[in-house]
């Protein structure tokens, strides 16, 4: 008990040195302020960020991989990185999830919401594991989802996170490339935080145009970002240009193109991609701390 001990108070006195935690010297004891129990505690606040630091011991892990990437041109499959990149990908997003896309960034679309409490067919493309999916499935039982992913074991892990709730034949999950998707007439494609991964965003946009009703709406939520490098000297820039020089950027060089457009994009780079692919208007319907939201139509 007592070297348990040792450990713990050695651990807790590195956290209050890292300011994660508080530390009274009189009392000798260890607290936690509202502000630090909002990143570190509650798994729903929007600024929970606990998988951020997941994320970071999942690069180091992949680090001899991507350096090799440096310096043969190639890139790394997504999945490969490290133990469980994905796991921690989806954790990571899921705070912006839970506190936005039912409660603004769906609304912020034209005329989707009332489609979706009617009954609509939704694709979630690049659904990961599956958060995203389930989170719309929950807010509008009328309509039925489906959500692709071309990462098989993510795939699984939505399963298994769906199983269980009655959902039903209304939700299911299919392992399948954006570019290879075979069903269509959706009426409202989402994409969260995944178009910029993908080796051929053009060839994708264009797919995706085939695959929508003809009224039908595509949502992409991507990393906020300026379209100039300088705009994004900040702290979330720091974060996302490190997470995508780790992983975005090689996970889109390992496929077909690599046209690699990297987290920090840009709305403008990200807007013309989307025309290439044939979609008439593009707009920024709505953004948030971590995130922008364009609806293509």
């Amino acid at each position: 008990g007592n070297l348990h001990e040792r450990y713990v108070r050695e651990w807790a006195y590195a956290q209050a040195a890292n300011g994660y935690v508080d530390f009274d010297p009189t009392t000798q004891q260890f607290s936690m302020s509202p502000e630090q129990a909002m990143i570190f505690h509650h798994v729903d606040s929007p600024v929970y960020l606990v998988a951020a630091f997941e994320m970071v011991a999942a690069m180091i892990e992949a680090e001899s991989k991507v350096e090799e990437c440096f310096r043969n041109g190639s890139g790394v499959r997504w999945g490969d990185h490290a133990g469980c990149l994905f796991c921690a990908t989806g954790a990571f997003f899921r705070p912006g999830y839970v506190n936005n896309i039912v409660q603004y960034w769906i609304p912020a679309l034209d005329g989707v919401e009332a489609k979706l409490r009617r009954g609509a067919v939704v694709a979630d493309v690049g659904c990961g594991v599956g958060f995203s999916t389930l989170l719309m499935a929950d807010a509008w039982p009328e309509s039925r989802f489906v959500g692709f992913d071309f990462h098989a074991p993510s795939i699984e892990e939505a399963r298994r996170h769906a199983a269980g709730h009655g959902y039903g034949d209304r939700v299911r999950f299919e392992v399948a490339a954006a570019k290879e998707i075979a069903e269509e007439g959706f009426d409202l494609i989402t994409m969260y935080d995944c178009l910029h991964d993908m080796g051929d965003p053009r060839g994708c946009a264009a797919h995706m145009r085939r695959i929508l009703a003809p009224d039908g709406t595509w949502m992409i939520v991507e990393p906020i970002a300026g379209d100039a490098p300088a705009d994004n000297m900040n702290p979330v820039g720091r974060l996302y240009y490190n997470a995508s020089t780790m992983i975005c950027v090689p996970t889109s060089l390992d496929q077909e193109v690599g046209e690699g457009l990297g987290a920090q994009a840009g709305e403008a780079r990200l807007s013309d991609v989307v025309r290439d692919g044939g979609f008439a208007s593009v707009r920024r319907a709505t953004e948030g701390p971590f995130n922008m939201v364009l609806e293509a139509r």
